[in-house]
């Protein structure tokens, strides 16, 4: 009975090694170097579902939509549900062809969040309070700048408008998340930044 034990211990043990063992490739011989990172966001994406409720969505983020598979990080339910699709270490398909800065593979270099929303009404304040907590736990656990959360419309302004017309930018500023302007009047450009061409 002890031996049998043994053995079973043993084989547990060798099953672990081999789920925590990085990929390898078998035609190689592998000698580790220290010298690598993992997949390092520095931005955050926000977007809406477009949606009828978070289940369709859901279903459509694990499977295809009519553009291809697409995926996001995160989802947040209207209800304040935080639903996680994507590692944040992998890389999501929400961007597609999208630009931010000399970013061209925003997919890369982001974390996406999509908004149980259809794009024609108001956020739900339980879905506005859970998405204010995860960009707080997001943006300190990774380094992301509080600065660097940017909507769907920003990255793709030919393509796409979401978070759309309804998403509430300034409560993310007033809680210190992404850039909002000063409501006030512009300043006048300075004399000399006026060009006249004859």
């Amino acid at each position: 009975m002890m031996r049998r034990y043994s053995l079973v211990c043993l084989g547990v043990l060798l099953i672990a090694g081999c789920v925590s063992a990085p990929p390898r490739n078998p035609l190689a011989v592998w000698v580790p170097s220290k010298n690598y990172n993992a997949r390092q966001p520095s931005m955050i994406v926000l977007h809406y579902t477009q949606e009828g409720s978070a289940q369709a969505a859901l279903n459509t983020l694990r499977t295809r939509n009519s553009g291809g598979p697409v995926s996001a990080h995160y989802l947040i339910g209207k209800d304040g549900t935080i639903y996680q699709l994507v590692s944040e270490e992998e890389r999501a398909w929400h961007a597609g062809d999208s630009q931010w800065g000399v970013t061209d593979d925003v997919n890369s270099r982001s974390i996406g969040i999509e908004l149980d929303n259809n794009g024609s009404e108001p956020f739900a304040p339980a879905e506005m309070d859970s998405l204010l907590r995860l960009l707080t736990d997001i943006t300190t656990r990774l380094g992301i700048p509080r600065t660097s959360i940017v909507g769907h419309a920003d990255i793709a302004p030919t393509r796409k408008d979401d978070p759309g017309v309804w998403f509430p930018w300034s409560e993310l500023a007033a809680h210190g998340f992404g850039l909002w302007y000063d409501p006030g009047p512009l300043p006048d450009p300075p004399p000399d930044s006026i060009r006249w061409s004859r």
